[in-house]
């Protein structure tokens, strides 16, 4: 496992385009689809990142609270579940079910939306205002890489929740971004 880190996003850039991602509802998805009047937050995650599982109760519980104020929320898995079975779309289902996604999880079988967003690791957030212009490339809270703390961590900070909250009143994200942190995207050869 090699922990990557986001790179500097492109504030401003366009969120590209995707349309018929199958979820787990069974249902297509499109961009268009999942945004929502106040913004989007595109989630690229899975179902076996330690980094992911980590973080999964608070993606879920501040990816609730941003929809009900306006944000549209989506997870795309992108990792190759040839290799990585863990990820395949019926451990998907059970990922979903288990923490109540509230937000469609869809899978990107061909990779080609983790490309065309330039996603490197899970989890990698991208937080797009009204215009569906870019504004956060962050990470979910400030607990940092040390996974083994997470739990004994009672307070710290909804970096996420706070950014796309802003971006939903202004437009434009804050000045100051830590990168997201976690295990590369499994690509396929």
């Amino acid at each position: 496992m090699a922990l990557m880190k986001t790179p500097t996003p492109d504030f401003g850039s366009k969120a590209p385009n995707f349309s018929d991602l199958r979820g787990v509802d069974e249902k297509l998805h499109n961009l268009e689809d999942v945004r929502g009047e106040n913004g989007l937050l595109v989630l690229f995650i899975c179902n076996h990142c330690p980094y992911v599982k980590a973080v999964i109760d608070v993606l879920v519980e501040d990816g609730q609270k941003l929809m009900d104020e306006g944000i549209g929320v989506v997870a795309i898995m992108s990792n190759d579940v040839e290799n990585y079975p863990a990820d395949s779309f019926d451990n998907m289902k059970a990922f979903a079910k288990a923490h109540d996604f509230p937000f469609p999880y869809v899978i990107d079988e061909d990779q080609s939306v983790a490309r065309a967003y330039g996603a490197i690791c899970t989890p990698d957030i991208f937080g797009f205002n009204a215009d569906l212009e870019l504004q956060y490339r962050g990470r979910v809270d400030s607990r940092g890489a040390n996974l083994s703390a997470y739990d004994e961590i009672e307070s710290f900070d909804h970096e996420m929740l706070e950014a796309m909250r802003k971006i939903a009143k202004t437009g434009k994200g804050p000045q100051e971004q830590k990168p997201s942190m976690g295990c590369s995207i499994k690509w396929r050869d």
